[in-house]
């Protein structure tokens, strides 16, 4: 539906904001995150379309981004914990149906998922490629390197959990300089976007259940990793369907007012 619309919108004159996977990796079409580099969005001039990333990748570039202009980030690995909700309402409805099935001991039949999702978890999501990874995966690796640095070197594993709303991930960084565990807190606090709440102690972190309906990304659990030279771990949580998506897309928008590129019309007299 994008890929046949927005350029007819966006040949009226409009500035199409676009939430699909459609242009995202277009070398013609910002990809753009804000708190990261919202200057990219002057981009749109070539074809009136600025994308919009996944909802995975956009939390995660949040948190990333301070941290590489800092040390510079060489590797990334990472563990996403998905909610339905990404997968739409149809799917949240079957989380839904199946967890109250399990209760009533009803048969579990998955339709919207490859297989059951209540108390379960499912390491697949999107389909498969060629060489083993999901293109969701691919997506995370592809938009990193467009947003912020394409020499990083990232993997992920991405996951489906009963979950009705708010991403998770675990993320392991190992960068060129080094970086402390103390350092990077002082840093993601300052930071646009990110919201740290990291205490060492029962409940001092921050689960997908609290970030529902809040905008900021929130991190917790950063630590050092001993098993690499300057390596660093943190746990990222944010609601997938505002930072993820809705959110994202206003801010881009108040991104190009902010800068002037976009003016409403002089309403007729």
């Amino acid at each position: 539906m994008s890929k046949e619309w927005s350029p007819r919108i966006a040949a009226q004159g409009a500035i199409v904001i676009d939430n699909s996977s459609a242009w995202r990796y277009d070398a013609d079409v910002p990809l753009i995150v804000p708190e990261v580099h919202a200057d990219a969005v002057a981009g749109f001039r070539k074809k009136g379309i600025i994308a919009n990333p996944n909802c995975s990748t956009a939390q995660l570039v949040v948190a990333l981004k301070p941290l590489h202009e800092k040390a510079k980030i060489k590797r990334v690995v990472v563990a996403t914990y998905q909610s339905v909700s990404g997968a739409g309402k149809e799917a949240m409805e079957e989380l839904f149906s199946q967890t109250k099935a399990v209760y009533q001991i009803d048969e579990i039949e998955p339709k919207k998922f490859t297989k059951r999702i209540a108390f379960n978890v499912i390491p697949h999501i999107d389909v498969f490629m060629d060489d083993g990874y999901t293109k969701e995966e691919w997506k995370m690796v592809v938009e990193t390197k467009k947003m912020i640095d394409p020499k990083i070197k990232l993997t992920a594993t991405c996951v489906r959990v009963p979950v009705f709303v708010g991403h998770s991930e675990a993320v392991n960084i190992e960068f060129e300089k080094p970086l402390s565990a103390d350092e990077a807190r002082e840093i993601l606090r300052k930071a646009p976007g990110c919201l740290v709440i990291d205490k060492r102690e029962p409940g001092g972190y921050v689960t997908p259940y609290e970030c529902v309906g809040e905008d900021a990304t929130y991190i917790s659990r950063i630590r050092d990793d001993a098993t690499v030279e300057n390596g660093l771990q943190m746990w990222v949580v944010s609601d997938n369907l505002r930072k993820g998506a809705a959110l994202n897309a206003v801010q881009i928008a108040e991104a190009l007012i902010n800068r002037k590129l976009i003016q409403a019309k002089k309403k007729a007299a």
